[in-house]
């Protein structure tokens, strides 16, 4: 063979290495990249059994969603007679550093003068709060309640309106005068429009009436949340109620 010949078939062999070199460490690599694919789902397993296992930062939130709300009502019964106790919020602050597992929910205006944590005579890691004008539940509302029953395992979640309340008021007589507020305010009325339109018709106040019907139909919408909040609901994991804040003494008024 000539030397021509000879250099041409070296060329040949040295390629042909080289490609089945470049299949064989590509194998390898995609067979590395597709490991932590393969063994993830047990990995997240080993996890969440990990964190299952972990104690809750207070356990003394653990409970049912009748000892949960009778929990409730009677700190509101201590802020109310003025008895409220004294927390240690140093202690609660490095306590919580790791999670949280409220024992409540709360959806409530953003009134200023309302105040769960007070109103209950709650600590820290103790409530979940969501506040928006008027306590009505959008899409991002029912998100954060849906997180802080699936995720924080939350048994009971109130929806707590008060009376006075401001948004409802803009809502009655915008309806009313058909008029347009300005800026983003017709969402609050879009929202609140329908309890304002469904009490209308009833006997006495239409403030307080509106009020009330707007925390009834939020209740039952948050019950009917599909899939998390109505499946719990259903299987006696939570409990949705209802309640009205009296601006005067400070006592909260289950209603439904």
């Amino acid at each position: 063979m000539c030397r021509i010949c000879d250099a041409s078939h070296a060329v040949e062999v040295r390629e042909t290495s080289r490609r089945r070199f470049l299949q064989f460490t590509g194998g390898i690599a995609a067979s590395l990249a597709l490991a932590p694919l393969a063994f993830a789902p047990a990995a997240f397993a080993r996890d969440a059994k990990a964190k299952d296992a972990k104690p809750p930062p207070k356990p003394q939130n653990q409970m049912s969603p009748a000892a949960a709300l009778d929990r409730l009502m009677k700190g509101n019964t201590r802020y109310v007679e003025g008895t409220s106790r004294r927390h240690d919020f140093k202690s609660e602050r490095e306590a919580l550093v790791g999670g949280q597992n409220p024992f409540a929910s709360i959806l409530s205006c953003a009134d200023s003068r309302i105040a769960p944590e007070y109103a209950f005579d709650s600590s820290r890691g103790d409530l979940f709060v969501c506040r928006v004008a008027g306590n009505f539940a959008n899409d991002d509302t029912v998100a954060s309640l849906e997180y802080g029953v699936a995720v924080l395992n939350s048994p009971l979640i109130l929806v707590l309106g008060h009376d006075s309340c401001g948004a409802v008021d803009a809502t009655i007589k915008s309806l009313k005068d058909n008029t347009t507020l300005p800026g983003h305010l017709p969402s609050l009325v879009n929202a609140l429009a329908p309890a304002v339109k469904a009490s209308a018709d009833k006997p006495g106040d239409k403030l307080a009436n509106a009020i009330r019907q707007n925390v009834i139909d939020v209740v039952a919408r948050l019950k009917s949340a599909t899939p998390i909040l109505s499946a719990a609901a259903a299987e006696g994991k939570i409990r949705v109620v209802g309640g009205i804040y009296r601006l005067d003494s400070g006592k909260v008024e289950l209603v439904g």
